[in-house]
């Protein structure tokens, strides 16, 4: 089976820490060049510093905030007038705060599409043309289970989540012919700074510790725990392989079998 990605250069969104980091750090061991984007300079140049130059990889980073699609664009274009060859893109952005739907403001979901569904679709689009150039493409973009079942208490990010879900697929349908595919990723319940945030939302909202909240989560997921952010970097990984070229237009739930769904 062939992972080898050497000499393809791959850009990480989100890549500080988290999935986007262990992501990051599960390509440059494949091979590839890495280029992390993130807003913090520091924690992005900490980062490098630890990924695998095993193989002659050449790691560079991108200081952009996600917040401010304009602020990505300019960000990514500087990029590619230097470095203009890409062949795998990893779509990765925090989640929103959680609460009821019926509560969230219309400002809540614009800024959270923007910092979604907007920012992939400039990045797509400025690093798409590379790929068709090279015949090669991976686009990644990891989502969340709500995608096929929604999550309560989530209700801008089960939205807005939905709405990259059909992006991504209208995505691969077009432009499958280059050699490039679209794929997202569905963490569950996993180790990250999002989850201690959103248990503590949850211990708030029903008078529990933290520590219950987390005990009742993984008593409800088929493997009895939540995975580890390497654990979902693995499915991101496989899917930028060249033994994944004729997966694309799919969702991969990598949450322990918790989602209900087929």
């Amino acid at each position: 089976m062939n992972l080898d990605l050497t000499q393809k250069t791959a850009i990480v969104c989100g890549s500080t820490q988290g999935i986007g980091r262990a992501s990051a750090v599960e390509l440059a061991l494949m091979g590839a060049n890495v280029t992390l984007m993130a807003r913090n300079e520091a924690a992005l140049q900490q980062t490098l510093s630890t990924l695998d130059v095993s193989k002659g990889q050449t790691h560079r980073y991108i200081v952009a905030d996600f917040s401010n699609p304009e602020n990505v664009k300019s960000a990514i274009d500087t990029y590619l007038a230097t470095f203009p060859e890409v062949h795998i893109l990893i779509n990765n952005t925090g989640g929103p705060t959680g609460g009821p739907i019926i509560d969230a403001t219309p400002e809540q979901f614009m800024k959270t599409f923007e910092m979604h569904l907007v920012n992939n679709q400039v990045l797509a689009q400025a690093v798409v043309p590379a790929m068709k150039k090279a015949g090669f493409g991976r686009i990644v973009n990891i989502i969340s289970t709500s995608v096929k079942q929604p999550i309560v208490g989530l209700g801008v990010s089960n939205t807005i989540r939905w709405a990259v879900a059909s992006w991504a697929k209208t995505l691969s349908l077009e432009i499958g012919k280059f050699g490039i595919t679209v794929n997202n990723v569905l963490p569950g319940y996993t180790k990250t700074g999002r989850l201690d945030t959103v248990n503590k939302l949850r211990a708030e909202a029903t008078g529990k510790t933290v520590d219950e909240v987390a005990d009742q989560l993984q008593s409800e997921i088929p493997i009895g725990r939540f995975a580890e952010p390497e654990e979902v970097a693995a499915a991101v990984a496989f899917l930028c392989s060249p033994a994944a070229a004729a997966i694309s237009g799919i969702n991969i739930p990598v949450d322990g079998g918790k989602t209900g769904s087929l």
